[in-house]
């Protein structure tokens, strides 16, 4: 029975309170959590479901009538807000057992049970017919309560459906009669005292003390989530006669989420959610708290609600097509923007395609273009190296050749006087007539042995003048421990003297031979002791011997010979 009593927030409205701090982040958090809440309702369903499997199965084992009016009592308390015709048959079958006993109190409470579905349904009429039969003085004091709270809700919804002004006031003044009964029979700080204390408070023009009554109970007790969602919704009614939307934004929110929880479908504070959402320019979460709350209501039975919720969403939904419509008409000319913008950017990706291809091309023929360039660089840079050389050697030959002339002219001018001298000897021996010491003087090789030695000697001299680096080169080109060291006068040795005529470009055996005075075997054994005891290619050592001080003009340059 108290489950009864606590619908009774349902039709009171009216209340008005003071804003307790709510913000547009914590309504926004909240708005989240009640989208998931309805995304979730499967999950809360099948609890439901389970809930009241078990329900009745304890109906089926139950023996006694006193326990299966009871049970049937629990079920009712389960269906009525969830699935009215099921509330409906569930209070048929406690008033045939409370008949078959002959108990007026299970009666009186089956009857109470019958009416309150049938004024949730709309149909008053049938309503006050069953509460006819039943009198406040005839039931217990423990349904006392649950008497006033039926008439008091028939009265509060005749009173929102009158159609004439003298009608509306009566069945106010009918309300107001059966929420001071109400006042009377519940002890104080119980949850239905302060639910209708809060009402009688607002009536009377003090909303914000039933504000604050509901709110200091709410933060102190321990509530089911459909206890929470029945003062929430006082406190969100309260708020509105505030006008304070925020408030009252906050806890229809806190409603519908524990009206979600509780899996009910008899609910007001989604419908109401919706219409302010609607008003505040949110269409789209308007439309789907609408459309949740008409499934609802019309798997409830609750013909009630239909009627409430059939007056505001036809205009909600006629506004949400609308929208879609010009929605759907932006989205067909944001396509058409698209595809003509597509077809540029195809144009301009085929037209990027052809100059990436010209550019690829004509980077193709630069890169051959460098490619031969840079051939024709390595050729010219060889042919300048070539060319170089050449000039070298020419610089190199032409000092040579002006050292070796002027050498040349040097030792012609002393053979000249030797000779001269030589005649002299032999002219005067010849007149003297010594015969014998002409023919000793002519027989003897002693005069030739000493001019070749002196010949050797300045061919030494001026070559390592010359090329005053050259040992040092030509034994960098020998193995370690096979260099070529001169002769302790500065003389060179006889592999030296060869290799430093073939340095010169005397490279034949027999030129060097005869130069040398040797023979070709001796020149040719000499030249290949030599070349064994290269580092390299044995056979390239003479043509590097060549090279050697090339452009190195430091024994020529400044000489003096």
């Amino acid at each position: 029975m108290f489950r009864y009593l606590l619908l009774l927030a349902f039709a009171v409205g009216g209340f008005s309170a003071y804003a307790a701090g709510y913000s547009n982040e914590s309504v926004d958090s909240l708005l989240i959590e009640l989208r998931a809440a309805i995304s979730h309702r499967d999950l809360y369903l099948r609890a439901k479901e389970e809930r009241l499997a078990s329900i009745k199965q304890r109906l089926d084992t139950a023996k006694e009538d006193a326990g299966r009016f009871a049970i049937l009592g629990e079920l009712f308390d389960e269906y009525h807000p969830f699935d009215g015709d099921s509330a409906f048959v569930m209070s048929l079958r406690q008033e045939q057992i409370a008949r078959r006993c002959g108990d007026q109190a299970m009666l009186g409470k089956s009857l109470l049970n019958r009416a309150n579905i049938l004024s949730a349904t709309g149909m008053f009429h049938e309503a006050f017919c069953v509460i006819d039969s039943v009198t406040d003085d005839r039931l217990p004091a423990d349904m006392v309560s649950y008497y006033y709270h039926t008439m008091r809700t028939l009265y509060g919804r005749l009173a929102d459906y009158a159609s004439f002004a003298r009608d509306r006031i009566r069945y106010e003044e009918l309300t107001d009669l059966y929420r001071d009964s109400l006042l009377n029979v519940n002890a104080e700080g119980t949850l239905v005292h302060e639910l209708i204390k809060a009402d009688q408070l607002s009536v009377h023009g003090q909303s914000h003390d039933a504000v604050r009554r509901l709110e200091a109970y709410m933060g102190t007790h321990d509530l089911s989530e459909h206890e929470k969602a029945i003062i929430a919704w006082t406190l969100a009614e309260a708020y509105k006669a505030l006008g304070d939307s925020l408030g009252q934004k906050h806890y229809l929110i806190v409603s519908s989420i524990a009206d979600m929880k509780s899996c009910v479908r008899e609910y007001a504070s989604l419908r109401q959610l919706a219409l302010l959402l609607f008003e505040e320019g949110n269409l789209e979460d308007a439309y789907d708290f609408m459309t949740v709350a008409i499934g609802d209501a019309s798997l409830s039975g609750a013909r009630q609600r239909i009627i409430e919720l059939s007056e505001a969403y036809p205009m909600i939904n006629g506004i949400y097509i609308d929208t879609v419509h010009k929605r759907k008409q932006m989205l067909e000319r944001t396509v058409v923007i698209i595809a003509l913008l597509s077809v540029l950017l195809l144009f301009l990706l085929v037209n990027t395609y052809k100059q990436m291809r010209s550019v690829a091309s004509a980077r193709r023929q630069l890169e051959i273009s460098n490619t031969r360039l840079n051939t024709l660089n390595a050729k010219l840079q060889d042919f300048n190296a070539e060319l170089q050389d050449a000039n070298a050697d020419i610089a190199e030959n032409s000092e040579l050749k002006e050292v070796y002339i002027s050498r040349y002219m040097e030792q012609c001018q002393i053979y000249i006087e030797k000779l001269d001298a030589y005649r002299k000897t032999v002219a005067k021996l010849l007149g003297s007539g010594k015969f014998e010491e002409l023919r000793d003087m002519v027989r003897s090789d002693s005069q030739i042995n000493g001019e070749l030695k002196l010949f050797y000697e300045q061919f030494d001299s001026t070559f390592l003048q010359l090329f005053p680096t050259f040992v040092e080169d030509l034994n960098k080109l020998l193995i370690p421990g096979e260099e070529l060291q001169l002769k302790k006068d500065g003389s060179l040795s006889a592999e030296l003297r060869i290799y430093a005529l073939i340095r010169l470009g005397i490279t034949d055996s027999d030129n060097i031979a005869r130069f040398l005075r040797y023979s070709l075997t001796t020149i040719y054994n000499y030249r290949t002791k030599v070349r064994n005891k290269a580092r390299g290619d044995r056979n390239h050592l003479d043509a590097t011997v060549m090279k050697l001080g090339r452009g190195d003009n430091r024994g020529i340059s400044g000489k003096t010979l």
